[in-house]
């Protein structure tokens, strides 16, 4: 199903089955816990961000621009992964759930970025991270990784590498609407483009990618040229009021994020979905400009 951009005004058959859902007539269904990355690199326009184009066949958010990212692998949970960072109780605070949840979705986000994007955040120390991830045996790796015929834990140690979870920030944390038939707990993170590496269109998920300035990609969807769900534009338009990856890491080492539930709410005489308060004066002065 796909979303008007907010503060569009939902169709009245959209908003007939929200209500259906909010007065128990039908009962949502239970949604899975995931992880994406808001991976940057500079550019002259402020952070370029990396986008994957959906499969249209995706029975998920088909043919839209997405971050990497995915749901949360039972072997996530792997307390035996090689650990520099912030410790799993560390994010758990900052992440707004549990240390074993914690742990799992740091996993998730960056074994999903190297699955779908080919960047692998980690290293050989708490100090460095891998210059280069483009051989074939790399290849070889990132493709067990995505069939699960190899787990992110014995990846790592079979490389001597430890997850660097302080390359990663923590930006925001959505719901899927109670009305959609599949829905995700959604962690959003940040990451900058590791020195040397450099992304390959490689998912089998996607059937094409693009770095684009987040400000560029939230104008092109504004426009029509871009289809992004809610919690893609919305975080595009906010990442791409800043001047570089790097202040948005900084600006991210501050945040703690509770989990929002996109609602149908009154606009004027129709209605809309809801969005985080402190994103609605951004999105006010862009409906102005």
């Amino acid at each position: 199903m796909r979303i008007p951009l907010p503060p569009v005004p939902l169709p009245a058959d959209l908003v007939a089955v929200a209500r259906e859902y909010d007065d128990g007539t039908r009962t949502p269904v239970e949604p899975r816990n995931a992880a994406t990355v808001i991976l940057m690199r500079p550019s002259p326009e402020g952070p370029e961000v990396y986008y994957m184009r959906r499969q249209v066949s995706m029975d998920f958010a088909g043919g839209m621009c997405v971050f990497p990212g995915g749901a949360v692998d039972r072997r996530d949970f792997d307390t035996a992964v090689a650990w520099a960072g912030p410790s799993p109780a560390e994010w758990a605070a900052r992440l707004g759930c549990d240390e074993e949840t914690a742990r799992a979705l740091v996993c998730a986000a960056v074994r999903e970025t190297y699955e779908e994007s080919g960047v692998l955040l980690a290293g050989a120390s708490d100090t460095s991270v891998v210059a280069d991830t483009t051989g074939d045996d790399w290849e070889a790796d990132r493709i067990a990784l995505e069939s699960r015929e190899l787990s992110m834990t014995d990846f790592l140690n079979n490389r001597g590498l430890v997850l660097r979870t302080d390359l990663l920030g923590v930006w925001d944390a959505w719901l899927t609407p109670i009305f959609e038939p599949k829905r995700y707990r959604t962690w959003f993170f940040v990451a900058s483009l590791p020195e040397g590496q450099r992304t390959r269109d490689v998912s089998s998920e996607s059937s094409s990618v693009t770095w684009l300035p987040a400000r560029v990609a939230a104008e092109q969807a504004d426009a029509g040229e871009l289809a992004l769900m809610p919690p893609t534009y919305l975080t595009s338009l906010e990442v791409g009021t800043h001047a570089t990856p790097d202040e948005v890491l900084v600006v991210a080492a501050s945040r703690s994020v509770e989990m929002f539930t996109p609602a149908v709410e009154p606009l004027g005489e129709e209605w809309t979905l809801s969005m985080p308060d402190r994103l609605r004066p951004l999105v006010a002065s862009r409906r102005r400009a």
